[in-house]
């Protein structure tokens, strides 16, 4: 099997975190034993490097909380890799900053999930996680490192979009992601009266593609991949395109709908490789394959690459290429992965 392009590989470093998020997508909260050793990290990063230097996520958990997590961005750095990190900033102070900056980090996404403390102390169950959060951001652009800000979106801030994007334009952030949450891990405790209807999903989106085009904040949504049907609709994708092109990390600067598994992958603290952090359908182990015969050889990883073989009216829709719906959310509704996508209104007979 010809082997994808592999653009972003993002690696859970550990599953322990000092914070306790209501979406966390960790599949057990006590997962902290038996994680990848130092020398399986590296391994790791070699068969990685070796797939034509993709971007590297160091993500969680909360990386921070690795012991030797200075000692692996080196190494994935002296392989040529692209590095960034992605922390809730909480723990960022200023000898923090220093070492991250010095590791040659591109880009460091922090979390705010509401444009203020209240809404996002209260979804990330911390007091003071918000401005410590915003401490973290400040610490992080005084030493060149690009920033990026993650928002899970639900009820309790769908309403402060528009307070949170003059936010991040105010503080230097190079890119505002919006993550629609997949209901599985600890989301599944979003309760449907917490997460948005399709209808709403779809409202959010179309709000985020008029945004594109600005200068001053690249745009994009995470596991909504309808995100990319909706932008060429408004004649936005050029926008987000021209702009990502122009993105000095260029990290997950793409357009393109769902790809997991095609252009994604997913490596777990105990080295579980996965299409993506949401989809929890095993594709190999590190511990009994190398990274490269997994990104080759996976059945999973074929069967995803395949527009071919989506079912129901994301196989009929006339951009499945473009978006290819959400596997992650088709697949925790369904039990199947390559089902329709459940939270898009974007119907079979609809006009492109």
């Amino acid at each position: 099997m010809h082997a994808a392009d592999l653009r972003l590989v993002f690696w859970e470093t550990t599953a322990a975190c000092n914070l306790s998020c209501k979406h966390c997508r960790r599949l057990e909260l006590d997962a902290t034993r038996d994680e990848l050793t130092t020398a399986e990290a590296k391994a790791m990063i070699d068969g990685i490097a070796q797939m034509g230097k993709p971007i590297l996520v160091f993500s969680g958990g909360e990386p921070l909380m690795r012991p030797d997590l200075w000692e692996l961005l080196a190494y994935a750095k002296a392989a040529g890799l692209t590095l960034a990190l992605a922390t809730n900033g909480t723990t960022v102070d200023e000898v923090v900053a220093e070492r991250i900056a010095g590791a040659g980090v591109a880009r460091v996404s922090i979390s705010l999930d509401g444009a203020d403390a209240a809404t996002h102390d209260a979804f990330r169950g911390q007091v003071g996680s918000f401005e410590a959060a915003l401490a973290g951001q400040a610490r992080l652009r005084a030493r060149g490192v690009g920033t990026q800000i993650n928002c899970t979106v639900a009820r309790h801030n769908r309403d402060q979009l528009v307070a949170l994007r003059e936010r991040c334009i105010a503080i230097g952030a190079e890119a505002l992601h919006l993550f629609v949450v997949v209901p599985v891990g600890c989301g599944v405790e979003l309760t449907a009266a917490m997460r948005l209807s399709a209808d709403e999903v779809e409202s959010v989106l179309g709000w985020l593609a008029d945004q594109a085009g600005d200068p001053r904040l690249f745009v994009k949504a995470t596991c909504a991949p309808q995100f990319a049907r909706i932008a060429r609709q408004k004649g936005k994708l050029g926008d987000l395109r021209g702009h990502a092109h122009g993105n000095k990390a260029g990290v997950n600067a793409t357009t393109r709908g769902c790809l997991a598994g095609s252009a994604v992958c997913f490596v777990s603290a105990k080295g579980e490789v996965f299409p993506c952090g949401y989809l929890p359908v095993t594709c190999g182990h590190l511990r009994t394959q190398s990274f490269p015969d997994i990104w080759r050889d996976s059945l999973v990883f074929e069967q995803l690459r395949d527009p071919g073989l989506l079912g129901g009216k994301c196989g009929d829709c006339s951009f499945a290429t473009t978006c290819g719906g959400c596997r992650a959310r088709a697949y925790a509704i369904s039990g199947d992965f390559l089902a329709e996508e459940p939270d898009c209104v974007y119907g079979i007979n609809a006009s492109a």
